[in-house]
């Protein structure tokens, strides 16, 4: 018997719930019943990559219970037919194998069933039901499911490659825009500051900082921990690396002042997943130099507002998750760099 299919708008207007007149993302509530529209695609999800300041903020209210945070992921999606952190406002994405391909799509995506992909727009807009959650991974911001996603007819993928593993490349993917947008910025002879360098983010933007500046520039790497600072130096892609909490605007200002005999930074690449960095990354950029907030925690009233109240004349960058080609971008610099590769092997494989 032929299926009728009902046509839907391209940007997923037509799931939004509540309230109405808005687009997926900024909804409360999106249908997530799992019939496609014509223009829909269907994928049996495999795993979800939690966006880390959503990872983070879920971890702290379940007090580091992995039950808990079991709990807290499945009543969102229940409560909100999407993952859409209801404290950070942020999502994540995920890895899944496509199940069916409204007819309006075939021969436009050139995907078939059973193709391998990852989403490469946020959970915060990808109607989502769980059917069960297998495992959590606490220091991956992962968890594996059992469940199903729409990918709308305007939503961006990645075909999951052969040569990478496939939770490797479900970390990198969800951070594919932060090295893209570093090699737009940063140019030879920069100093760069990377705040959260010792993450996953932050490890990727380091690594293409110290490509762009050149012999002449340098790269300083922030974290409060002395982990990750030790893990920086021993990569060596940070030229210095400071052990300082950028929520202490001051402090990471002196610092960073110190290590660059006062000049400050040209380009801030803000990657923390905690909130409050804002004053800190101003502080420590110079007047008519960049910062990009490819932080979800950044609130842009506060940066807009700090700035304005210091007097410090910047261009604040919002943190795009997209440049066009960054999945092949980010995916290259795994196969460019075997370090880089082992390391993301031995922290996501």
């Amino acid at each position: 018997m032929k299926r009728d299919f009902k046509h839907g708008s391209p940007y997923g207007t037509h799931r939004v719930l509540e309230p109405k007149g808005v687009l997926p993302q900024p909804a409360w509530k999106i249908d997530n019943t799992m019939t496609i529209y014509d223009n829909e695609i269907l994928i049996d999800v495999l795993a979800l990559n939690i966006d880390a300041a959503s990872f983070t903020q879920i971890k702290q209210e379940a007090g580091g219970d992995e039950a808990r945070v079991r709990e807290i992921i499945l009543g969102i999606v229940d409560q909100r037919g999407k993952h859409h952190n209801p404290v950070t406002g942020s999502g994540g994405m995920l890895i899944g194998t496509v199940k069916e391909v409204g007819p309006a799509l075939s021969g436009k995506t050139g995907l078939k069933v059973g193709d391998r992909i990852a989403t490469l727009v946020s959970l915060s807009l990808t109607p989502l039901k769980i059917d069960e959650i297998r495992a959590v991974h606490l220091d991956k911001d992962q968890v594996d499911i059992v469940g199903q996603a729409i990918l709308f007819e305007s939503g961006l993928y990645a075909r999951l490659p052969d040569d990478i593993d496939e939770k490797m490349a479900l970390a990198i993917l969800d951070v594919a825009g932060a090295p893209a947008q570093t090699a737009r910025l940063v140019q030879a002879g920069d100093t760069v500051v990377v705040i959260g360098g010792g993450g996953k983010s932050g490890t990727l933007c380091v690594y293409e900082a110290k490509k762009r500046v050149g012999p002449c520039g340098k790269v300083i790497g922030v974290s409060p921990f002395a982990k990750d600072c030790r893990r920086m130096q021993e990569l060596g892609w940070a030229d210095v690396t400071l052990q300082v909490d950028a929520t202490d605007a001051v402090a990471l200002m002196n610092a960073v002042s110190e290590a660059t005999d006062g000049r400050m930074a040209d380009v801030t690449i803000n990657c923390v997943n905690i909130p409050n960095t804002e004053m800190g990354s101003i502080l420590a950029t110079r007047d008519r130099g960049r910062i990009y907030f490819f932080s979800m925690a950044t609130s842009f009233t506060a940066a807009a507002l700090g700035a304005e109240g210091v007097g410090k004349d910047v261009e604040m960058i919002v943190g795009n998750g997209y440049a066009s080609d960054h999945a092949e971008f980010a995916l290259h610099l795994l196969r460019e760099s075997p370090t880089l590769r082992r390391l993301f092997e031995t922290l996501y494989v």
